[in-house]
C-alpha cells in the first residue's frame, strides 16, 4: 500500500482502485455497501484497504441480479403467469408480475444483501 504525506505532516493511505478493477456498482451493490458500513465496519474497512471493495460489491450485485432472474422465472412458472395471460388480461398480468418481483426482491435482500 502506498502512502502520501499530507500538509499536516501525517501520512495517508492512497485508497485507489487497482488498474482494471473499476466496476459499475448497481443498486444491490450500493445497498450492500451501506449495510457493511453500518453493521460490519471491520469487513468494510478490510475490503476497502485491501482494494477489493469494488470487486466484492460488483460480485454481490451480479449475484443478486442473477438470483432475481431465477426467482422471478420460478415464481412465474409456479403461479401460471404466461404470455397468454398477458395478452388476455394485461392488468392481472401486471399485478401478478409486480407481486412476483417484490417477493423475489425480499428474498434477495434477506438472503444476500443483509447478511
Amino acid at each position: 500500500m502506498r502512502y502520501t504525506l499530507g500538509e499536516d505532516g501525517l501520512y495517508y493511505p492512497d485508497l485507489r482502485l487497482p488498474e482494471g478493477t473499476h466496476y459499475e456498482i448497481g443498486r444491490y451493490g450500493r445497498m450492500r455497501a451501506e449495510y457493511l458500513k453500518e453493521n460490519h465496519r471491520a469487513l468494510y474497512l478490510e475490503l476497502l484497504l485491501d482494494g477489493n471493495l469494488n470487486e466484492y460489491l460488483h460480485q454481490m450485485d451480479e449475484e443478486c441480479y442473477q438470483m432475481m432472474e431465477r426467482l422471478v422465472e420460478q415464481m412465474k412458472a409456479k403461479q401460471g403467469v404466461t404470455e397468454q395471460l398477458k395478452s388476455e388480461n394485461q392488468m392481472q398480468w401486471v399485478g401478478m408480475m409486480n407481486n412476483i418481483r417484490h417477493c423475489a426482491e425480499e428474498v434477495v435482500l434477506r438472503d444476500i444483501v443483509y447478511v
